[in-house]
């Protein structure tokens, strides 16, 4: 927390709600009722998933079905014991009978999982009975962690798995048995207990409680103050400085909205007291807190999953990812800078910030657990391992000053954090498995792809339009890793199929799964950030789309430009190719902004994006022709404001 000084240094503290173990704990004195048993119970059980999953990143995990239906089932209980069946509501007695059910289910699975995968093929009356159970509460915790959408995507696919025969043309199958549907789903890895499970039950956790203890050591807060220190003093300074803090801290939640609320609470309110509008303070706030998901190390849970899916290891996806993330954060980062030279506002006075060089030297450490994970993974570890150390080394580290050194009960508050904050992941995960179950039964993956390609006339370009609009649309209102997981099942093959590149296939869903968090009418970290501003919702979504606009083309220019995902080509052509993107970013952003020595007229504008997308064709000519574009209208604007400044003077 940065110290405030006879009122000069800015609060940027970072306002977190405790864990409820620490809120038990700061009013013991209160005494016991039902209320506070009923909050001992939820937080000894959070507390106890996670360090089940942290031993078993350590010291090996269970048989592979056994680890993925403990978990789903903890998970469930947990779910149904914190988010009741009314929004708002009481727990009550609804809410009891899915406890219990999810304890019969955990009882059923855990004494009996030898005898459950030996019957694969074969299921027994037993099975039928649980696995049907078993969806439904998949189903129910799905609806009440992300809403409503989420979960009848699931069911609409669990309908298609009967009735594939009322289907139209190429999408439609002949219908499976329902003894058929629950041994995919429930006896087998292939369907709730399939690959999101898998990578859910065994590396996402490990990261979210990752990030949860890096928080609560004061790591989010190092880069916070760090990005401040170095930010906030130049042109368009508080909400670039919101951009960077942003990226920092998201990148370790790996959540939109909840980064959105957690950094949101004072880069918000610090843009509007400095001059930004409303709705510009919230829009930034949502893009930069947004695409935390895509910068790398850490990233969102999607990338997990897609080096499970490909089978690229996860650092080496993380360094794919590098060169697209850090253009999208450019483009946002001179929109702002653009916006604030528009409208002459100046950055935050260098006496009201901390000194970025002080704070790297007194709590740079905080870096040590990240740069731990890189190196261990690149030394050859496994997500897991490495997690589990970085874990082990975020608390070592934490007591090397007072400020930031982890007791008992914040290392406990840490672990219970962990996992609530990764509940409706892994609902969403649990029933992105019915998903990918429904597609393997059906044979719909093979069916969808043809079916788009044909749709789109064979042609690329109307294809990427068709699965980018798709992948928005169904990321609207539910976590990334859904939409990626549904897309990655579905669009994935009609763009392999198209020639594009494996890792841009994937990487391009995953974008635009990213990005629907950003897209009206269900934009949850736009409105998120909006709630905080105080601005209308949809106009602070609609603001959010203009700042990002780079991450709706970037997506399109790495599949025609693998180069950028370090994929294809030489290294004076990938050099090439980094380096016109990233001066293609500052031209775009100046013709977004309409703005570069001075606002610009209508043909200069359009001049300037033409050379923005001249620059990222790949070739020399095209680099050549699009700098020779932007020099052009360099001049003609300079012209312009020494016109419009000579105009003034003889005024």
């Amino acid at each position: 927390m940065v110290q405030v000084q006879e009122s000069k240094i800015i609060d940027t503290s970072i306002k977190v709600k405790p864990a409820y173990i620490e809120e038990l704990w700061h009013s013991r004195k209160e005494g016991w009722n039902n209320a506070r048993v009923f909050l001992l119970i939820i937080s000894l059980l959070a507390i106890g998933m996670s360090v089940f999953h942290v031993y078993t990143a350590g010291f090996g995990t269970l048989p592979s079905w056994e680890q993925r239906s403990i978990h789903v089932v903890w998970a469930l209980l947990l779910i149904f014991l914190l988010f009741p069946f009314r929004k708002g509501k009481k727990f009550g007695a609804i809410d009891v009978l899915f406890v219990i059910l999810t304890l019969a289910i955990g009882a059923y699975c855990l004494f009996g999982a030898e005898g459950i995968q030996s019957r694969q093929g074969n299921v027994g009356q037993y099975d039928m009975i649980f696995g049907t159970i078993l969806i439904a509460l998949v189903l129910e915790a799905t609806r009440r962690t992300n809403g409503l959408a989420m979960m009848l995507i699931g069911l609409l696919f669990l309908v298609y798995i009967f009735f594939g025969q009322y289907f139209p043309g190429i999408l439609a199958h002949p219908g499976a048995r329902y003894g058929k549907m629950i041994d995919q789903m429930f006896n087998s890895t292939l369907g709730i207990f399939s690959s999101p499970i898998y990578v859910s039950s065994t590396i996402l956790v490990l990261f979210v409680v990752f990030g949860s203890f890096l928080m609560k050591s004061g790591g989010g807060q190092f880069f916070t103050n760090f990005a401040f220190g170095a930010l906030g003093k130049k042109t368009g300074g508080p909400a670039l400085s919101a951009v960077g803090a942003s990226a920092l801290v998201s990148t370790i939640t790996g959540n939109g909205a909840a980064n959105a609320a957690i950094t949101g609470s004072f880069t918000i309110p610090l843009m509007k007291k400095l001059g930004y509008s409303r709705k510009f303070a919230g829009a930034v706030e949502a893009v930069a807190s947004q695409g935390g998901q895509i910068m790398p190390p850490i990233m969102g849970a999607s990338v997990f999953i897609m080096a499970e899916a490909t089978g690229v290891p996860y650092i080496k996806l993380a360094l794919y990812a590098l060169i697209p993330a850090i253009i999208y954060f450019l483009i946002a980062g001179f929109i702002v800078y653009f916006h604030a030279k528009r409208l002459k506002l100046a950055g935050i006075p260098e006496e009201q910030l901390p000194d970025p060089k002080k704070i790297l030297l007194r709590e740079g450490y905080l870096f040590l657990p990240i740069f731990i994970i890189i190196g261990l993974m690149m030394y050859g570890y496994s997500p897991m391992k490495a997690g589990f150390y970085a874990i082990l080394l975020t608390i070592a580290i934490s007591w090397i000053r007072k400020s930031t050194r982890m007791n008992l009960l914040s290392i406990l508050a840490a672990l219970e954090d962990g996992i609530r904050g990764s509940l409706a992941v892994i609902a969403a995960c649990a029933t992105a498995g019915i998903i990918v179950g429904a597609v393997s039964l059906t044979g719909l993956g093979l069916n969808f792809s043809r079916f788009v390609i044909d749709l789109a006339g064979g042609q690329l370009f109307p294809l990427l339009l068709l699965i980018g609009l798709a992948s928005i649309v169904l990321g609207m209102g539910m976590p990334t890793v859904s939409a990626y997981v549904i897309l990655a099942v579905l669009g994935v093959p009609a763009l392999t199929d198209a020639g594009v590149n494996l890792i841009a296939a994937h990487m391009f869903v995953f974008y635009f799964g990213v990005l629907s968090g950003l897209t009206p009418p269900v934009a949850i970290t736009a409105y998120t950030t909006a709630g905080i501003a105080g601005s209308n919702p949809n106009a602070t979504a609609f603001y959010a789309i203009r700042i990002g606009a780079g991450g709706f083309l970037i997506p399109f220019i790495f599949v025609y430009n693998p180069q950028l995902l370090l994929q294809e080509g030489s290294v004076f052509g990938i050099t090439l190719a980094v380096v016109s993107a990233l001066f293609s970013c500052f031209i775009f952003s100046a013709a977004i902004e309409n703005y570069l020595v001075n606002e610009m007229n209508l043909v200069q504008r359009a001049l300037l994006f033409i050379s923005s997308f001249t620059l990222v064709v790949p070739g020399l000519l095209s680099d050549i022709a699009g700098i020779a574009i932007f020099i052009l209208v360099y001049f003609m604007n300079k012209r312009t404001s020494a016109a419009g400044n000579a105009k003034e003077l003889n005024a």
